[in-house]
């Protein structure tokens, strides 16, 4: 199976892996049809675990391929590196700024009156834009191994994309299950709930599309899908799965998270 995907253009590697991230955020929404409440343990730990796969996958699939292909550039090996870093954090904070995440729990209670209609397009489409770079740094990191000469590996490219994916399984319940909570209908709340992950598979396509056709911005384009998958591991991960106090057993899941993607990237890179 992994000799079949390795034989297939990035680009469309870049696709199939964004479909599942997608596939897993409408898997998360999907709970909406199952169950009425959600195990929040279970929830925090799959979500640490993410933000620890996906701190490794931002230096061994992203950093470190983008410092390895400057060491024989016009400027020192770590300048790249560290502008694309510091912008991709940087478009974050301005979407984040821009559209600032919304508290769930605040927009519930009066989901019926026009302005609690409007929040929830606006929760909606905010989590939309935070799904973008995520699906940018699928594609940057499947773009790479097109590119003669990158340290970028599969494994950590399939990592990276289980991680997102990992991650946007709760994030999809957290959109659909207050929605249907609220009166909303099951149909109706799934379809909010997996909407944000539509995005992923263009983003993907035209991340991969970017560094193929120019090489000279792929370390620039590693590093800043690293700085962005950072930014949303500090801000939305880490925080999320402290939130409702299991402390303990999220700081664990994401060591486990992050010695999980090491030893894929180390061992089968």
């Amino acid at each position: 199976m992994l000799q079949f995907f390795q034989d297939i253009h990035p680009v469309l590697q870049a696709l199939i892996s964004t479909l599942f991230t997608w596939g897993m955020t409408a898997l998360g929404a999907a709970l909406v049809f199952f169950v009425n409440r959600t195990n929040q343990k279970f929830l925090d730990s799959m979500l640490a675990f993410a933000g620890g796969v996906m701190i490794a996958a931002s230096f061994w699939s992203l950093l470190a391929p983008s410092i390895e292909m400057s060491s024989d550039g016009p400027v020192p090996s770590w300048v790249p590196a560290l502008v694309g870093f510091l912008l991709g954090g940087a478009l974050l904070l301005f979407i984040d700024r821009l559209l600032p995440s919304l508290d769930t729990e605040r927009y519930m209670h009066d989901i019926t009156d026009e302005r609690a209609k409007n929040r929830t397009a606006l929760l909606i489409f905010s989590m939309t834009l935070h799904n973008i770079p995520e699906g940018l740094a699928v594609g940057v990191a499947f773009g790479a191994l097109a590119s003669n000469g990158t340290e970028s590996t599969l494994a950590g490219a399939i990592a990276l994309a289980l991680g997102i994916g990992i991650q946007n399984f709760p994030e999809g319940t957290a959109v659909s299950m207050p929605l249907h909570r609220d009166g909303m209908g099951k149909k109706k709340s799934f379809m909010f709930g997996q909407f944000s992950g539509m995005v992923e598979p263009i983003a993907a396509m035209v991340g991969a599309f970017a560094v193929i056709l120019i090489e000279p911005i792929l370390p620039y384009a590693l590093s800043f899908a690293a700085g962005a998958m950072i930014f949303v591991v500090a801000k939305e991960i880490i925080p999320g799965s402290h939130e409702k106090g299991n402390v303990n057993l999220a700081s664990i899941s994401l060591m486990i998270g992050f010695a999980v993607m090491m030893t894929l990237d180390v061992a089968l890179g």
